[in-house]
């Protein structure tokens, strides 16, 4: 249902609401780059710190200005699983193509409980549907056994794997025996992940540097790994520093030193400043990926 290289975008803020403006030119931008994909309202997209209204402008305004030029899924994910019904019927109701949902973190449910967490959100509604593992951001892990049993429920189409396991990974498309796509979580493994049935990437990286990753996942797609190859490298230190610190820290200021917006977090978080901003300077400086460089604004 979706494919290649799906941006995790960022969410523009401007004294302390969300700058529209930035939002949309974020998003025409990533478009005419030729991504294949958007993913509003997500980790990188500070969901955690968004009211209801503002998650919800958050989508509005994707699926508005994307304009079904590309697939829109929309993060709709919560520990709540009734807010979690909430956000994905609205999703749906503003013209979504589908929803990205976490599982419940801080509670620490059981396999069971993660199973019918998901199961309830897709029952509740009927929009396509990603589940994401990211046990780094929840403390638990969606087992194998696990997803090969939500690949059953009908509108789960996909995952969203972020634990960078290349063996948990052959276990688990195992169990799905085919019924749903896998997408990477992880920018630093997209080509391995890819190799072993992988069908793209939602990407952090790809919010300053979509061509590279887009090259990446077309060359795997079209059976070019040497190709793919070079772009995996080409992004190697950039996919480093983008996570020197919690996403979507240093990627927003990524998109700040690149002149597209503020340095403007939410607390808990803060802007990156310092050493760790001027070695994402230097890295961004020298950047030269698969017909990409970066042109930094006058900071």
């Amino acid at each position: 249902m979706f494919h290649g290289t799906m941006t995790a975008l960022v969410t523009p803020f401007a004294d302390g609401k969300i700058d529209e403006e930035a939002f949309r030119a974020h998003l025409e931008r990533q478009v005419e780059a030729g991504v294949d994909g958007v993913v509003p309202a997500g980790t990188t997209g500070e969901a955690a710190t968004l009211s209801f209204a503002e998650h919800k402008q958050v989508i509005r305004i994707a699926v508005e200005q994307v304009a079904g030029r590309v697939p829109v899924i929309a993060g709709t994910g919560s520990n709540n699983t009734a807010e979690s019904v909430e956000l994905t019927q609205a999703a749906k109701d503003l013209g979504a193509d589908a929803a990205l949902l976490i599982s419940p973190y801080y509670n620490k449910p059981t396999q069971d409980g993660i199973y019918h967490h998901y199961k309830a959100v897709a029952d509740a509604v009927h929009l396509p549907q990603v589940i994401y593992n990211v046990p780094g951001r929840t403390n638990s892990n969606i087992l194998p056994e696990t997803v090969g049993r939500l690949s059953h429920v009908a509108n789960i189409v996909g995952i969203k794997d972020a634990t960078a396991d290349m063996e948990q990974l052959v276990h688990t498309i195992a169990a799905c025996e085919g019924r749903i796509e896998f997408y990477s979580g992880d920018d630093a493994t997209v080509m391995p992940f890819l190799a072993l049935g992988g069908h793209g990437v939602i990407s952090v990286v790809s919010n300053v540097a979509p061509k590279s990753m887009l090259a990446l996942t077309a060359a795997m797609r079209s059976n070019r790994p040497d190709q793919a190859r070079v772009a995996q490298f080409s992004l190697r230190q950039l996919n480093q520093v983008m996570f020197m610190q919690s996403n979507p820290i240093p990627v927003k200021a990524a998109c700040y030193l690149l002149g597209w917006m503020s340095n403007e977090l939410r607390l808990p978080l803060l802007p990156l400043t310092g050493a760790p901003l001027q070695l994402l300077r230097d890295v961004m400086a020298g950047f030269s990926g698969v017909d990409e460089k970066l042109e930094l604004a006058d900071r």
